[in-house]
C-alpha cells in the first residue's frame, strides 16, 4: 500500500509518517511547499504523479481567533482544501481519510458527543472544519473522517508546550476551567489511523485519548508531570477572554472505535507522561 499523507510539518502529519515507515509502508509526505491544497490544479497533479491507494489528509487552518478575521483564507484551506483532495480521491477510485475536530459541536451540556450527533458550529474555524467534513461526504464513498481534541505533539506548538513556556517567567498562570475535553498525542493517534487507513470501514470517528478534564485540570496535570513549581489559577471562559467561541463541552465518545474492531488510545495520563519524558529528554 501506499499512502500520500498531507500536513507533514504539523504535528499529526509528522507522526503520521513516522508511523508509516516503523511499519515499512510506503509513504510520500507532502506541505504548501509540494501541494498548496487550495490550488486544485496542484492537488490533481501531485495526486496523479504519486499515485497512492490512500490519502490521509492532515493539512489544516487552525488559528481559532484569526480565523474569526481571516474566514476566506481559512475556508480556503478547511473547505476547499479537502474538496479539492476529495474530488481526485474520487477520480482515481482512492479512500481518504479527512482529521476533523470536537469545534463542529455546539458545545452545550455535558453529554458525550456522538459521531452521528447534529452539528452546529460556534467559530469561523467550527464552520470551516464542518464544511470540510460535508464536501468529503458528497464526494466520496471511501471516506474516513477521524474528529479529534486538545491535540499534542513533538513535531510543533500546543498547550503543553505553551505552559511549559509560560512557567519560566511567569510565577502565576491563568488556565480556563470550565471547557471539558479529553487531550490527544499525535503520536498515539497517528498508529491508530495508519491502522485504519488499511481497512474499508468507512464512516465517522472519534478518537481521543481516554478520560475527561478540564483545561485547568490538564495544566495542572503537566506541572505535576514535568516537576514544574507555578501557581495555576482557574478562571472561566468569559474571565479569560477570547475572539473565538470555543466548545465548553468537548467531551467526545470513542465507543464506535472498538466497535468496529480498532483500538481505543490510551488515557491521556499516560499519554503526558510518555510525551513529557521526550521533552525532558529535548531538554
Amino acid at each position: 500500500m501506499k499512502i500520500l499523507v498531507t500536513g507533514v510539518n504539523g504535528q499529526l502529519g509528522h507522526d503520521v509518517m513516522n508511523e508509516l515507515e516503523k511499519r515499512g509502508i510506503s509513504a510520500v509526505g507532502v506541505d504548501i511547499q509540494e501541494m498548496d491544497i487550495t490550488d486544485a490544479e496542484s492537488v490533481d497533479s501531485v495526486i496523479r504523479e504519486n499515485a497512492p491507494d490512500a490519502v490521509i489528509h492532515c493539512a489544516a487552518y487552525t488559528a481559532v481567533d484569526a480565523a474569526e478575521e481571516n474566514e476566506e483564507l481559512c475556508r480556503k484551506v478547511n473547505v476547499d482544501g479537502p474538496r479539492n483532495i476529495a474530488s481526485v480521491c474520487k477520480a482515481l477510485d482512492i479512500r481518504m481519510m479527512q482529521i476533523s475536530t470536537d469545534y463542529v459541536f455546539s458545545g452545550a451540556g455535558d453529554h458525550f458527543w456522538q459521531p452521528e450527533d447534529a452539528c452546529a458550529p460556534q467559530s469561523v474555524y467550527g464552520w470551516t472544519k464542518y464544511e470540510g467534513e460535508l464536501a468529503v461526504r458528497n464526494i466520496l464513498d471511501k471516506y474516513f473522517i477521524v474528529r479529534i481534541a486538545w491535540a499534542f505533539g513533538v513535531n510543533g506548538k500546543n498547550f503543553v508546550r505553551t505552559m511549559l513556556k509560560l512557567a519560566q517567567n511567569h510565577d502565576t498562570i491563568r488556565v480556563v476551567n470550565d471547557q471539558y475535553g479529553s487531550p490527544t498525542y499525535t503520536y498515539d493517534l497517528a498508529r491508530l489511523l495508519v491502522d485504519m487507513v488499511q481497512t474499508e470501514k468507512y464512516g465517522i470517528y472519534h478518537a481521543t485519548n481516554e478520560g475527561i478534564c478540564s483545561w485547568y485540570e490538564f495544566a495542572c496535570a503537566i506541572f505535576k508531570e514535568a516537576d514544574v513549581s507555578v501557581n495555576v489559577i482557574p478562571v472561566t471562559t468569559e474571565e479569560y477572554g477570547a475572539k473565538a467561541k470555543r466548545p465548553a463541552n468537548s467531551r467526545m465518545n470513542n465507543d464506535k472505535l472498538t466497535e468496529m474492531g480498532f483500538e481505543k488510545l490510551p488515557c491521556w495520563q499516560d499519554a503526558l507522561a510518555r510525551y513529557i519524558e521526550i521533552l525532558k529528554k529535548e531538554g
